[in-house]
């Protein structure tokens, strides 16, 4: 019963993360993107990005203050979604805004940081979108598949430095992010101190 609740939620959370992508389609079809279409579609798409981004580095810290064991089966969904829609933010860039010019595009990435910052993080993200399944679990070994899949702490803050680098006035929502960033990342830093200082119990020896 429990695993049909799972799937059924599941369900439930695709759909919602898929609404920013259908709303997004909405506008665009019906004329609503505002003065500067262009725009929009990259500050939406990159705004969801770091949603999600930071979405996935919640489900741990959420799972184990809550002690809810089953949120752990929305981190991956969670991690595929901001690489989904990392890439739509991406492709935003490099179709609309350059025209698929490489040269101009290998200038942009070299001269304006805040684009450095956001490839960076596009980057940090591919390895762990293609290793994400089962399969590659196996294939890798539980231990290095996870030190692999540590990259996506890096690629959140090459995130938020895009986004912070990329504002220029207000700077509530970076500043916000990047506090949430930090929120998480510490939890991860004071869970390790506390675990490093705990004594390990000896084991048992039962007499035979």
């Amino acid at each position: 019963m429990q695993r049909r609740w799972i799937i059924a939620l599941k369900v439930v959370v695709w759909v919602l993360c898929l609404c920013p992508a259908i709303l997004l389609a909405w506008k665009a079809t019906h004329d609503l993107l505002g003065a500067n279409p262009l725009s929009e579609v990259t500050l939406s798409t990159g705004h969801w990005t770091l949603y999600f981004l930071l979405s996935t580095l919640a489900v741990s810290p959420v799972r184990k203050i809550t002690h809810i064991p089953w949120l752990i089966r929305f981190r991956r969904l969670l991690g595929l979604f901001a690489f989904f829609y990392g890439c739509l933010h991406l492709t935003t860039y490099l179709w609309f805004d350059k025209f698929f010019d490489l040269h101009e595009i290998v200038k942009d990435i070299y001269k304006r940081p805040f684009i450095t910052a956001g490839m960076t993080a596009w980057l940090l993200m591919f390895p762990l979108a293609i290793t994400s399944t089962a399969g590659s679990i196996r294939r890798l070994g539980g231990s290095r598949w996870q030190r692999l899949h540590r990259l996506v702490y890096a690629s959140a803050v090459a995130a938020v430095v895009h986004f912070w680098w990329l504002v220029k006035r207000d700077l509530t929502r970076p500043e916000s992010m990047a506090f949430i960033l930090t929120l998480l990342l510490g939890f991860r830093i004071i869970e390790r101190l506390l675990a490093q200082r705990t004594p390990r119990t000896p084991p048992i020896v039962q007499e035979s």
